[in-house]
Formats: structure tokens, sequence, C-alpha cells
């Protein structure tokens, strides 16, 4: 098999094996079944999608700064707040395809029974919009898609990470 679609310690003997995505390897360790992502509830999307979302922010602000736990949380809150989600989501709704925007605007419309304590409903809402889809990207295994999203928002709304 060719170098490129192989890499090391694959499993616990150190072998070989064929790249595959966290999903994948999640899924199988765990014996999980193939599922629809489209019969998720939209929170249930948001749900995995706020998780997904931070542990992308959270990994860059670690690959740029060895610092506290403390300084990297800081850093970390200004990309994950609703209201820069809500920006975020702003920014990116031109550039979605009907797939990604109906899943947006499920997740946006969905019935939440909590609203984040610092953020208005409007960007509550928006932020959560953005996080089924970040939810449905992850789940679908568009990593590719995702990065690009969030990497390109992040310029669009004028800020770096």
């Amino acid at each position: 098999m060719e170098e490129s679609i192989m890499q090391e310690g694959g499993n616990a003997t150190g072998t070989l094996r064929p790249k595959t995505s966290l999903l994948e390897d999640i899924k199988t360790c765990f014996a999980c079944e193939e599922k629809d992502v489209r019969t998720y509830s939209p929170l249930a999307l948001a749900y995995i999608g706020d998780a997904i979302y931070d542990l992308i922010i959270r990994s860059v602000v670690v690959e740029r700064a060895n610092r506290s736990a403390n300084d990297l949380h800081r850093m970390a809150v200004r990309y994950v707040k609703a209201e820069t989600q809500a920006k975020l989501a702003m920014a990116l709704l031109e550039h979605l395809t009907e797939d990604e925007a109906t899943v947006y605007k499920r997740g946006r419309n969905a019935k939440s029974y909590t609203i984040a304590k610092n953020a208005s409903r409007g960007d509550y809402r928006k932020a959560t919009g953005l996080e089924a889809l970040f939810g449905y990207l992850y789940l679908t295994d568009q990593m590719d898609r995702l990065l690009y999203l969030v990497k390109s928002g992040i310029e669009w709304i004028d800020m770096t990470l």
C-alpha cells in the first residue's frame, strides 16, 4: 500500500493500517451502529457541534501558545462565546450549500429550553444553528469542509486565531 495512505501506530500492536478519521475510529472502537445523521434532532447535532468546534479552537490555541490553562481558556472563550458564533454564522450563511443552510436553519429554529447567561436570544439561536451545522459536518465526516468554514469564517469576521 502507498505510504501516503498509511499511518504508524494504528492499533495496539503498532502495525501500519489505512488512515481513518477520528469519527471512524470512535465508531469502530465502540461498535456504533450506522445511522442517518439527517434524522438526528438539531439540538443533538448542536451538542456534538459545540464540542467539535471547541476542540478545533482549543487545538489551535494550544498549538500557538504554551501557556497556563487559565490563559488558554481566556484565549479560547473569545471564539466560542455565543456572540462570536453568531457573527461567524452570519458571515458563513452566503457560503453554505443548500444542505448546510437547511441544517443551520433547523438548529437556529430549534426550541431550546436554555439560554446562555451572557448572550441575547438571537445570538444564542444563531450559535445553536452554527453548532448544529458543525455537528452535522463532523458526523458526516466532512472535516475538510468544517475546518474550511471555521478558518474562513474567523477571517471573515476579522478575528485571528
